[in-house]
């Protein structure tokens, strides 16, 4: 099937590693131009190297870094950004009762304004070219809270309200705003932390972890002109694991 992304530009935030260089990878072969973001400089190059993407290193979780990064991106460019994507790491665990008043700003920093901001910047451009692409990929607990995690469960969840009020704004000018729900993953990350097909794989419908390919084939398709109708969605890419209609 060709996505007809061929001459497109894409940024894609947290792109050195797990799914976001997946996506990243699956939006070049696809024909793509990708500059990726991350703030660690030396797999940010390994990531470039290997997929022909463009480095960018930044840090999202400075204020206003967003609109900075898209800036910096159209400047590589040498073109404004048709396709963005949206990814930042999650914040600490913890409980409502031991989260201070740091980590909830820490943490809309770096999960939500950090999207707003990317966002506003890269709107002008696609409301004057009539095509543009927004995902951003959160988590299943923007939809079910998952234990110990109040800062992802509360903030993830308005995200996803924001993002379909965005959809209704911008659809008519060709504008196309959806989130990715990954589950659990097959990605360093999970690796980190102790997660694997033998620990979590019975408690997927499934019976196993996603691979970082499969999350980023959806991207990619949602990323197209072929998808042009699809917007204001929350999908979820977690073999199951959402009980919730």
């Amino acid at each position: 099937m060709d996505l007809q992304l061929k001459g497109k530009s894409a940024l894609v935030f947290g792109g050195s590693r797990g799914l976001g260089r997946a996506i990243a990878a699956e939006l070049a072969r696809e024909g793509a131009r990708v500059v990726i973001v991350s703030r660690n400089e030396a797999a940010l190059r390994q990531t470039a190297d290997a997929t022909g993407c463009l480095p960018l290193a930044g840090d999202l979780s400075a204020p206003g870094a967003g609109g900075e990064l898209v800036r910096a991106a159209s400047t590589l460019l040498d073109r404004p950004v048709d396709i963005l994507v949206t990814n930042t790491g999650g914040p600490p665990t913890g409980s409502f009762q031991a989260t201070d008043a740091a980590a909830w700003t820490k943490g809309f920093q770096g999960l939500w304004m950090s999207t707003v901001d990317s966002i506003q910047a890269v709107l002008p451009a696609m409301k004057a070219n009539r095509w543009g692409r927004i995902l951003a990929v959160t988590s299943v607990a923007a939809k079910e809270p998952q234990p110990g995690l109040v800062i992802s469960n509360g903030l993830r969840a308005g995200l996803l309200g924001m993002l379909n009020t965005l959809s209704r704004e911008v659809a008519a000018a060709g504008i196309t705003v959806n989130a990715l729900l990954p589950g659990y993953t097959n990605t360093d990350r999970m690796a980190e932390l102790g997660v694997d097909n033998a620990t979590m794989g019975p408690k997927i419908p499934a019976g196993r972890l996603g691979e970082p390919e499969e999350f980023a084939a959806l991207a990619a398709f949602l990323a197209s002109t072929r998808a042009s109708y699809i917007t204001g969605q929350a999908i979820a890419v977690d073999g199951g694991l959402l009980h919730s209609i």
